[in-house]
């Protein structure tokens, strides 16, 4: 009975081998076709196999506004506050979320956090910056701005990771608030001992 089963396992791997050598030998895949898209409209090309979809996403900027880059050069995270960051060679002007630095950061801490990577390549006037910032408060949304910068600063000049991976502005600060915790007060904190 030992000798039946090895003949027919013999016999089943010879199948298998027969059928996976027939599609190598099979003609050249048809390349995708190319897809031109208009100038007013954004286009991705999915291709499967044979068949090319076009998805045409429509552009989401009002009339008014004017993009730096098509690309995010960089995004910086901290906290809840998420900041993306679109870089170009400019007169030093930096724009967050339609306003100037002064107007949007009130303190001055927040204002030299936000620009530190800046200050620390010397880069204050060599470049435009147009920044969108979204959730947390101000000084988490500093941190945000000064990561996403630093990150763009990279990807435009990569001699510069050097000097902002020593300046500690290249590492992600992750620490967030604690929750709280049920029958605490707080995170840590407890309710005041009664004894009797």
């Amino acid at each position: 009975m030992i000798k039946a089963k090895t003949s027919l396992t013999k016999t089943a791997s010879k199948k298998v081998v027969a059928k996976k050598a027939a599609p190598k030998n099979a003609g050249p895949k048809p390349a995708a076709k190319e897809i031109t898209p208009s100038k007013s409209e954004s286009v991705k090309v999915i291709s499967q196999g044979q068949d090319v979809k076009r998805v045409t996403t429509a552009p989401r900027l009002a009339k008014g506004t004017k993009v730096v880059s098509t690309d995010i050069n960089g995004v910086g995270r901290r906290k809840s506050s998420v900041a993306r960051v679109w870089l170009s060679r400019g007169t030093g002007t930096l724009e967050i979320n339609g306003r100037t630095l002064e107007t949007y950061f009130n303190t001055l801490a927040n204002r030299s956090d936000a620009v530190k990577a800046l200050e620390l390549c010397g880069m204050q006037k060599a470049y435009q910056l147009k920044i969108n910032v979204q959730g947390g408060g101000p000084c988490s949304q500093a941190g945000a701005v000064r990561l996403g910068i630093a990150r763009a600063l990279v990807k435009h000049n990569e001699a510069f990771k050097e000097v902002l991976r020593k300046g500690g502005l290249l590492t992600v600060d992750a620490r967030v608030k604690e929750r709280k915790k049920p029958g605490q007060a707080g995170a840590r904190r407890k309710f005041q001992f009664v004894k009797r």
